[in-house]
């Protein structure tokens, strides 16, 4: 389907999940356009800023656009008559009919909030993250859209920047300093208690205080490899990996955790022993996160059920909780910039999905529902790529 043209009659009984589906034609568009271009002091101005500005029309549709935009297009696409999801290259944005802001994802964009307050007559400033294409990176946005009337006609100006890296810093600090000051500061106080501890004390404060220095330095190189894995500058080191004794020992890492106070982690009485080959120590991460969240989701008294099995030629690793997970969360959960957690926190399902994928070449994904509650999995193959390759021309 071409994007730049009117997309015809709308189906019968076509309902939009957010925003209004309707659009005007490219012919139109064309017309719309013309008072922003034939201005060219105006045109040279908007093209000297790097980052996106558009406007759009009632229809939330581009009829300008400065040099910005390009970046993002194809090469023989044009900005006019797309919306901003549509020329940015959103994954939403050719789900449904009505395209961009029309998907139910579309709920939690900030791009597509600014836009409606500004058809309303506000000024709106929002943050958002897009995901893109495969083979593009997401984008973490900040954007500000505004009204504007033209000889009676009423348009929005919309302006997109790229903030990922000042996002992807001050999340990094904001998590660093927040769980080491923590393993710091147990550290701290056990090192205080040492100093009036009776001899049969001894021996429990030494084990917490070794525990909670083995924590201390896993959180540094989990942070460490998160800021590695980001600019592809991560190593792998494989290794052949026995899947059930691997997920007891994620599993009964976790049982001496904070998060399962009170809580029951448990290894599926099926789960597979299987031989593979893996980065276990990347693998030991994706699972410790998805253990550590189903803890988090989950009530007092609760279980966690840990398992792995053979599956589409590959092995699947799984943890569920009881909980069904609130649709607000499932559309925005492997998102960087989302965090049920407070400020600053709840890297754990994004690490997921970039360490899961990207670097182990495995699909992450959940499924959830109020009678069977929320399984995160993990499927990987069970050669690794380079390792496969290796092995056979084939």
């Amino acid at each position: 389907m071409d994007k730049t043209v009117s997309r015809g009659t709308m189906p019968d009984g076509y309902r939009t999940a957010f925003a209004p589906a309707e659009r005007t034609s490219l012919e139109a568009i064309r017309q719309e356009s013309l008072p922003f271009g034939d201005i060219p002091l105006v045109r040279a101005i908007l093209d000297s800023i790097p980052e996106v500005v558009v406007v759009l029309n009632k229809y939330r549709q581009i009829v300008f656009a400065n040099e910005g935009i390009h970046r993002f297009l194809k090469s023989a696409e044009t900005a006019l008559g797309l919306r901003t999801g549509e020329a940015l290259q959103c994954v939403h944005a050719t789900e449904t009919w009505g395209g961009c802001g029309t998907t139910e994802f579309c709920r939690t964009c900030g791009a597509v909030r600014a836009i409606l307050a500004a058809q309303k007559g506000q000024t709106d400033t929002q943050e958002c993250r897009i995901t893109r294409a495969e083979g593009l990176d997401p984008l973490d946005l900040r954007v500000w859209a505004t009204p504007l009337t033209v000889h009676d006609e009423v348009y929005s100006i919309f302006a997109a920047a790229d903030i990922s890296d000042e996002k992807r810093r001050h999340a990094l600090e904001r998590i660093f300093f927040h769980d080491v000051l923590n393993a710091a500061g147990g550290l701290t106080a056990y090192a205080e208690l040492l100093q009036t501890a009776s001899p049969e004390d001894l021996g429990q404060f030494h084990e917490v205080i070794r525990h909670l220095s083995a924590a201390l330095v896993e959180e540094i190189q989990a942070q460490r490899d998160l800021m590695m894995a980001e600019h592809n500058e991560l190593a792998l080191h494989t290794s052949n990996v026995d899947s059930l004794n691997l997920v007891r020992e994620v599993s009964d890492a976790y049982r001496k955790h904070d998060v399962a106070r009170e809580k029951v982690i448990t290894v599926d009485a099926s789960a597979d022993q299987l031989s593979f080959v893996t980065d276990v120590r990347l693998l030991r991460r994706v699972l410790g996160n998805m253990v550590k969240n189903a803890l988090e989701a989950s009530a007092n008294g609760a279980t966690v059920t840990v398992g792995c099995r053979s599956a589409n030629e590959g092995i699947e690793f799984w943890v569920h909780n009881v909980r069904p997970m609130p649709r607000d969360v499932q559309l925005q959960i492997f998102q960087r910039s989302f965090t049920t957690k407070g400020n600053g926190r709840g890297l754990g399902t994004y690490s997921m999905k970039l360490l899961g994928e990207r670097y182990l070449h495995g699909a992450v994904g959940f499924d959830t529902s109020a009678d069977r509650g929320t399984t995160f999995r993990i499927w990987l193959p069970k050669m690794f790529p380079w390792e496969r390759s290796a092995a056979s021309p084939a």
